[in-house]
Parts: structure tokens; C-alpha cells; sequence
């Protein structure tokens, strides 16, 4: 029989999935991750595929044996049968889903990878599930980030801080979060301040603050559920710009109480918060870039880019990113499905 929070649990998990933001919105994005021992990952990974594949979802998902960790977009139904299967499963129990609503669907197929993390921090010997940083709520986060002893650390890309971040956070200035390790030490200063790290949904902090607990910070904090849970839960205060989401809707509001532009365009310097990738395939820089700008540089961010032989062509209507050549890829069989298949069929005989 199940106990009075886990009926509560289930219903509000329910009622979430219907009425998100909008309720005629008719695709829901689910963004997940759960650090938590998987035996034989690459067994797990072709299982996983083939039940997203089943489900009609889209999205990247990377397994390791430390967890899993995601973006999938699909139906109402689609998603609830697959929140509903993974909280079954005793290894993700307390894996906990940010649920949004969008116009169209987020992805144009289905990854399904197998690596080392599912945070690529270049730390796999470091393994929250045996102790990370102080869990936050948004409420908590919010009463704390502005009290004296208190520092407040981005531990994002410097391209995501750049388009939108928390008011008086600090950046490591990193181009990736592998760099994290290393940047550290210019944290020496810190020891002795509560740390409260923040990311895009929690994942990072997760390795982040336990990293910062191994190198003798005393008091380590992480904002769960990060931006994306923060933005719904106490309308996003005190977060500066866009949060920057790693699908097709590229930027996102989460600001609703004291919204601010703090992003420029990188050519002008002009405000801006509509961001790209450069239209150059060999540069692919995340950028922010008004629309003026855009159209003069057809999509490209700077003189060097846009002349340069290989440079997409930009849709002005587009957003900004390019898809990769699919080779042929249903999203809803996914890659290598056939080989998938078949041996699959195989362990069953």
C-alpha cells in the first residue's frame, strides 16, 4: 500500500504533466538526471533506446555507471508512462523530473549514449551518491543567497552565465564544465563562506560541491532542481536574463518577479538575449547577437565567419542552430535499431 507522500507525490506529478505553463502547449520536455550505481550500463543504454523509441520520445540521454541523466521531449501520455517507469525502478527513486511545456517537440531524435559520467567533469572517481554539497530548496536558496557570509557560484559554461545568471553570482570562466577541476583553486578564498553553487537543473552542482567538499570546503550548498525548478517554484527572482537549455528552444524566461537583460550582442554590443551558434561550422560559437547583426552577418559572428568556405546557410527565421546530417535516421526507430534488434532477439533465444 503506498504511504500518504507517495500518493501526494504521484498526484502532483500528474497534475504537473497536464498543466504546465499551458495546457493547449501539446508536447511536454522532461529534464532529469539521477546519480545512482548502474550495473552493466551498456545493457541498460540499448534497453533504455528501445523504450524511448517505443514511447515516441525525442531527446539525448547519456548512461554511465555512476546514473543517468537526460532532455527528452513527447506526448502528456508519452512522458508519464516514462516518469512513471523509472520511479518504479528502485535505482531511481528519487530521481526528480523538471517538467515543461512546449509548442512543438524540443528534438529531432533520440540519443541514447553510453559515457564515462553523465556529467562530463573529467572526475568519474568522484561519485555524488557518496556525499555532495547541502541540498537547497528554492525558498531556502532565495532567503540565503544574499545574507554577508554567503557566496553564490555559477558552476555553467562562461557562455551560459554571459546570457543570464543570478545576481551577484560568481564564474569560473569556463568554456566547459571539464575545466571546473581545475578552476578551482581560484576558489581559495571562499573556504572559509558558505558556497551556494547553481546550475541549469542541479547535475552539475552535483559533482561540483562534491569536488569542492574534497578540496576542504567546509560549507557547500547546491540549489536543487537549479534555475529550471527555481523559476517555477518562487518565479525565478534575482535571476538575470535567460537560462540558456540545451534543446531547441535555446533560451528560456524564468524571471517573472524582477526581470533584467543583461546579455550583448557580440557584435555591436548592443543588448541581447537571442542567442546562436555561429553559422561557421568550424567556429559553432554560442553567441548572443540582436537581430540587426544577425541578418548583416548572415548568421555568422564575424567578418572572418561569414566568408568562410564552409559557412551554412542561415534561415532567418530559424534559431540559430544547425542540425546534423541524420544519414538516413528515423527518430522514431533511432540509430543502429536493426543491430539493437537483433540482439536483443538473440539473448532471448
Amino acid at each position: 500500500m503506498k504511504t500518504n507522500q507517495e500518493n501526494k507525490k504521484e498526484l502532483d506529478k500528474k497534475l504537473a504533466i497536464n498543466n504546465v505553463e499551458n495546457p493547449h502547449f501539446p508536447y511536454r520536455v522532461l529534464l532529469y538526471y539521477c546519480f545512482t550505481p548502474i550495473e552493466n550500463p551498456e545493457k541498460f543504454k540499448e534497453e533504455h533506446h528501445l523504450f524511448c523509441i517505443k514511447l515516441g520520445l525525442l531527446g539525448r540521454i547519456i548512461v554511465a555507471d555512476e546514473g543517468l541523466n537526460g532532455t527528452v521531449c513527447g506526448t502528456p501520455e508519452a512522458c508519464q508512462k516514462y516518469m512513471d517507469a523509472l520511479e518504479s525502478d528502485v535505482r531511481f527513486k528519487d530521481i526528480d523530473f523538471k517538467i515543461d511545456a512546449s509548442e512543438t517537440n524540443t528534438f529531432s531524435k533520440i540519443n541514447v549514449r553510453l559515457k564515462k559520467e553523465i556529467v562530463h567533469a573529467g572526475i568519474p572517481h568522484i561519485k555524488p551518491y557518496h556525499g555532495t554539497g547541502t541540498h537547497l530548496s528554492s525558498q531556502e536558496f532565495k532567503n540565503l543567497k544574499d545574507m554577508e557570509d554567503v557566496v553564490i557560484l555559477d558552476v555553467r559554461s562562461d557562455y551560459e552565465h554571459n546570457l543570464g545568471h543570478f545576481k551577484n553570482a560568481i564564474t569560473l570562466d569556463m568554456e566547459n564544465f571539464r575545466d571546473f577541476p581545475e578552476k578551482i583553486k581560484e576558489l581559495e578564498k571562499y573556504k572559509d563562506k558558505k558556497v551556494l553553487t547553481y546550475c541549469t537543473g542541479g547535475i552539475k552542482c552535483e559533482k561540483a560541491s562534491a569536488l569542492l567538499l574534497k578540496e576542504g570546503f567546509k560549507d557547500v550548498y547546491q540549489l536543487h532542481g537549479g534555475i529550471i525548478k527555481y523559476g517555477k517554484e518562487v518565479g525565478g527572482e534575482d535571476f538575470e536574463g535567460k537560462c540558456y537549455v540545451f534543446d531547441e528552444r535555446v533560451a528560456v524566461d524564468v524571471n517573472e518577479v524582477n526581470p533584467t537583460l543583461v546579455s550583448t550582442c557580440y557584435v555591436c554590443k548592443e543588448r541581447s538575449d537571442y542567442m546562436v551558434n555561429c553559422a561557421n561550422p568550424t567556429c559553432n560559437r554560442h553567441t548572443t547577437i540582436c537581430k540587426p547583426c544577425l541578418e548583416k552577418m548572415d548568421g555568422a559572428c564575424s567578418d572572418e565567419c561569414k566568408n568562410h568556405p564552409e559557412k551554412r546557410q542561415y534561415e532567418p527565421e530559424g534559431k540559430g542552430m544547425y542540425k546534423k546530417n541524420l544519414n538516413g535516421y528515423n527518430p522514431y526507430i533511432g540509430w543502429n535499431v536493426d543491430k539493437i534488434i537483433d540482439k536483443n532477439e538473440k539473448v532471448k533465444k
